[in-house]
């Protein structure tokens, strides 16, 4: 063993075990061997006499790369080495006579001979048919050589079709071109022998080396999509394929690969009458019986694709003949075919299954809706419902996967919701165009379901409830509403059954799923809403044995409630009773753990589906049809225990337990928000205050959470968001709450908890205006001050290799929301916060930001609102008059800084994309400040703009002037049409030039 070939050996080496730095220098090495002019003499060499395989690739793949890089630059001897050498080795002949120590590179393993393969497919791609036209017809005689070099052509022309020829790899146009030059020149000279050879090597081998057929007819199949169909679809040949298929006694991957073939001759491109005559010639009829093997064999699967893909050209062909005697003779193909596609459907994997559902969907498509059906149209529309509600179905040997809903039993639930996407569009479409008979299947299905006894499985009651599921996504709302038909029998009956198997997590959940789906025909029939409401609050729904079908249900009893409501209020109390033991865990403190402080800052699985029970109770008991006595008595009978294990959790907050009440207590805080949901302003604050006077007495005791345990940011957001509610809620009323609140939540530094607090000033701005002008003056240096402490002067940028940290994540929500709290404050008349005291030193800081922002930061909707405050801050301190100056400075800056860099220089920039929406958006912002300048500052502004702006970027006078005149007129619009083409004038006449900024 030489250097070069150690060297190879320790670039190869995977185990670990090679020093780092020796492989270093073995990869250098080898580089250096690879770039000496003689590269070629030395990979033939080794590939002669070095039996080490991992050399022979290396050896391979330096020919491969020569090629590629190198080819237009090799002299011809040069390739005429490679070329002699190569074939030599394809064709297992000694490499220029050399002795009995030659080694057969065929005899190597398949990814050396994959190489090999591919080094003759360079060759050919830059030198047949010119320079090398023998190539093919060279390699035939080798074929009788034996399996060796029958085997390396088939990899020859396999590698062809994956490098060259395919189209199902992205080419270049260049690639395209070769790829027709090689195919014309195969057409012209040695396509039929090379047919030929085929069925010859088939015909010898097939009951001797299975394999090498295999790989034979896979080689074929990639052909057959561009030459002459009639060299394979000929009596001769399709015989042998079809003995092939027929043949049990043959290996399921020979018999399979007959079948790719077949397939390949029935998808190939052709005119649709000569396509018939062909597919009407093959007699497919033949195979129709061997769907019933071995459904897991790959033969069975090959068939499948087979039988399918000949019903699809079929039903092409009926759809674009014309004459009535083709469309008569593909109908009849097409009724001959189809059981066994539907026997193929009903048993085949689920990749069969997505092109068979493909081809059905075309089927269905060919029917019109509220056309009359023909009498076999309806025989196949029934047959196909009946292979989707068997498609439809588990397995049962997940059963119990599926309902504890371990690992495998979700990822068993994956698959199958993904998989009935396509399956139930094909259910839609057949209930378009046979609605009558899609109805009654579904009817049928539901019979048997609801008479099933309890050793029936699950399985089938829950594809019959999903197929009627299904169906009502593609009715109407009228036709809900209605019920016409089968669903005003369907609907009450469903209602009340209950399934032996309602026990099951699939059947309980797509049950209630289904009724939800249906409630608007309980709406329009009254007589069912006691039924429904049963379904929901008893063993079916929300007391159901597994929890996420209570859960679940919670959420679906909540969606009920908001569409029937009004409707409910006589059985209201109903409700109350039914869930007084739901209600009750809320409203019990689970001490019989300790857990960890980790533990408790998480809410209890579930919690947020629980409080779908609340807020359903809140929606019931918060309407006006409810008489104010009822309503009280209902509310303080849900807030009262509620408020008192909060006020049971704060007395022992110094005790060592009072972190596990933390959980409890975040649970009880979003059971009191949902419940508060479904109570309006005017209702808790005009016509029942006693209503309004308990949620304050709630707000009071739950203000207390933040001093007691002012560091557990869970219960911080819950508290928040309860606040945020009483402002919708209470209206002005919670203004004496609020001092107490803000001071409690006026967070230290951290970014996200600055966030939360800015959201909700921001609405009590936007709900009151003015008249929060005090809390905002007291609380805005604050803000101010920490703001500026934790951003940045410019833009807040990704982090190392454009990613985003969850810190810069942080940091760039805060400063949107920072940058949207300063919008408000301006737009809801309190720019005069600003001003204040405590805030004045804070005013340049702010001016600055905003006009770094305006100009330069990558958001243009920031920009936007950053541009809308200076435009309103503008109208808010300048009067317009020659009075003294309301803000110092602030005239000089705006006019100076603002006007040109904003207004001028930033839109010049060309990154202002005016093709964007945003940035049109942001430009008539821009336009609008100029007027408004104009209005306050009159000639100061504009001799300014004009002389040191306009001026400086060298804007013609007339333009300059015409700029002027446009700015005195009232109409803004056309100031912003003009003002765009001169920016966009002044940028061609700068032609790149000029860095604006």
């Amino acid at each position: 063993m030489d250097d070069l070939e150690k060297a190879i050996l320790i670039c190869f080496d995977e185990s670990g075990g090679v020093d780092s730095v020796l492989k270093s220098q073995a990869i250098a090495f080898i580089h250096q061997i690879k770039e000496t002019p003689s590269i070629c003499s030395i990979c033939v060499e080794k590939l002669c006499f070095s039996k080490l395989v991992q050399v022979q690739f290396w050896c391979l793949q330096c020919f491969h790369e020569v090629l590629q890089i190198k080819y237009s630059s090799m002299s011809p001897e040069e390739k005429s080495f490679i070329r002699k050498s190569v074939f030599s080795m394809a064709c297992n002949e000694n490499v220029n006579g050399g002795g009995n120590n030659y080694v057969r590179i065929l005899e190597g393993p398949a990814f050396v001979k994959n190489k090999l393969a591919q080094v003759v497919v360079t060759l050919i791609y830059f030198e047949y048919p010119l320079i090398w036209p023998s190539v093919f017809i060279d390699f035939l005689p080798n074929l009788s050589k034996g399996t060796a070099v029958i085997d390396m052509f088939c990899r020859v022309l396999t590698a062809l079709d994956d490098e060259i020829i395919s189209f199902d790899y992205p080419r270049s146009g260049e690639d395209v071109a070769v790829s027709g030059r090689i195919k014309d020149a195969m057409r012209g000279q040695c396509v039929p022998q090379i047919v030929g050879a085929w069925y010859d090597i088939v015909s010898m081998y097939k009951n001797m080396d299975s394999v090498l057929c295999s790989n034979v007819l896979d080689s074929m199949r990639r052909y057959v999509l561009w030459i002459d169909i009639g060299l394979i679809a000929n009596d001769a040949f399709t015989r042998l394929l079809f003995e092939l298929m027929l043949n049990d006694g043959l290996p399921d991957q020979l018999r399979a690969s007959a079948a790719g073939v077949v397939l390949a001759v029935v998808s190939k491109r052709m005119d649709p009458k000569p396509k018939l005559v062909l597919l009407q010639g093959l007699q497919i009829s033949r195979v129709f019986g061997l769907v019933a093997e071995d459904r897991e064999s790959e033969f069975v699967s090959s068939l499948a694709s087979l039988l399918t893909g000949y019903a699809s050209e079929v039903l092409e062909c009926s759809k674009r003949l014309s004459t009535e005697d083709g469309k008569e003779v593909s109908l009849d193909l097409l009724n001959g075919v189809l059981p066994s596609v539907f026997y193929v459907m009903q048993n085949c994997d689920d990749d069969s299954a997505f092109s068979i559902v493909q081809f059905l969907s075309c089927y269905v498509g060919t029917m019109k809706s509220g056309s009359t059906l023909t009498e076999t149209q309806l025989l196949h529309l029934g047959k196909i419902l009946e292979v989707i509600r068997s498609l439809i179905q588990f397995d049962p040997m997940y059963r119990n996967n599926l309902d504890i809903l371990d690992k495998i039993g979700r990822e068993e639930e994956d698959r199958m919701m993904e998989f009935r996407k396509d399956i139930f569009v094909l259910l839609r479409n057949i209930g378009r165009v046979a609605p009558d008979v899609t109805h009654m299947f579904i009817r049928n299905s539901l019979d048997r379901a609801v008479s099933s006894s309890e050793d029936r499985n699950a399985e089938e009651v829950e594809a019959a409830l999903s197929l009627f599921y299904a169906l009502g996504e593609s009715l109407n709302d009228d036709a809900l509403r209605t019920g016409n038909g089968v669903l005003g029998e369907l609907v009450p009956m469903l209602l009340s059954t209950r399934f032996p198997c309602h026990c099951n997590r699939l059947v309980a959940l797509v049950y209630l799923e289904t009724i939800t789906r249906y409630m608007k025909f309980v709406q329009e029939n009254n007589q069912y809403i006691l039924m429904a409401l049963g379904a929901f609050l008893d063993e079916r729904g929300i007391h159901h044995p597994n929890v996420n079908v209570s859960r679940r249900a919670s959420y679906l009893f909540m969606r009920c409630v908001k569409l029937l409501k009004a409707k409910l209020v006589p059985y209201i109390e109903t409700i109350l009773q039914s869930l007084q033991d739901t209600v009750a865990q809320f409203t019990r403190l689970n001490n019989s753990l300790k857990p960890s402080l980790n533990n408790s800052l998480k809410p209890s699985s579930g919690a947020e589906d629980g409080s779908y029970i609340f807020e359903a109770l809140g929606l019931l008991i918060g309407m006006e049809n409810v008489s104010s006595e009822k309503q009280l008595e209902y509310l303080s009978s849900l807030l009262t225990p509620l408020c008192h294990q909060v006020e049971v959790a704060l007395s022992n907050a110094k005790s060592e337990e009072s972190l596990s009440y933390v959980g409890n207590i975040q649970q009880i805080i979003m059971a009191i928000n949902a419940i508060s949901k479904g109570f309006s302003e005017r209702l808790v604050t005009a016509s029942r205050p006693s209503i309004g006077l308990m949620f304050k007495q709630t707000l009071d005791i739950l203000l207390q959470v933040l001093v007691v345990f002012p560091k557990v940011e869970p219960l911080r957001c819950k508290v928040s968001s309860f606040i945020h509610r009483m402002v919708d809620t209470l209206g002005a009323s919670v203004f004496p709450y609020l001092p107490k609140a803000l001071e409690q939540l006026l967070p230290e530094s951290e970014p996200k908890e600055l966030v939360g607090f800015l959201v909700l000033l921001n609405q009590l701005i936007c709900k009151f205006s003015t008249r929060v002008h005090d809390i905002v003056e007291e609380v805005y240096p604050v803000i101010a001050d920490r703001a500026f402490n934790i951003l940045p002067r410019t833009d807040v940028l990704s982090g190392p290799g454009g990613g985003c940290t969850e810190e810069i994540r942080e940091l760039q929500d805060l400063q949107r929301t920072f940058f949207t709290f300063l919008n408000v404050i301006a737009m809801h008349d309190l720019s005069s916060v600003f001003l204040s005291r405590k805030s004045s030193g804070y005013l340049d800081l702010t001016m600055q930001l905003l006009l770094h922002t305006c100009c330069n930061h990558k958001d243009i909707l920031i920009k936007k609102a950053c541009v809308q405050i200076i435009i309103r801050l503008i109208k808010d301190w300048c009067t317009g008059s020659n009075d003294k100056e309301k803000v110092p400075g602030f005239q000089c800056f705006i006019i100076e800084a603002f006007a040109t860099n904003c207004c001028l220089l930033s839109v010049l920039d060309k990154s202002f994309e005016f093709h964007d929406a945003n940035t049109v958006a942001l430009f008539g912002e821009i336009v609008l400040a100029q007027k408004v300048m104009y209005e306050r500052f009159g000639n100061d502004f504009l001799l300014h703009f004009v002389s040191k702006g306009l001026s400086n970027v060298h804007c013609p006078q007339d333009l300059a002037e015409l700029y002027y005149k446009k700015l005195q007129e009232n109409d803004v619009k056309e100031l912003k049409s003009f003002y765009q083409s001169l920016i966009e004038k002044l940028r061609l006449q700068q032609n790149g030039s000029l860095v604006f900024r």
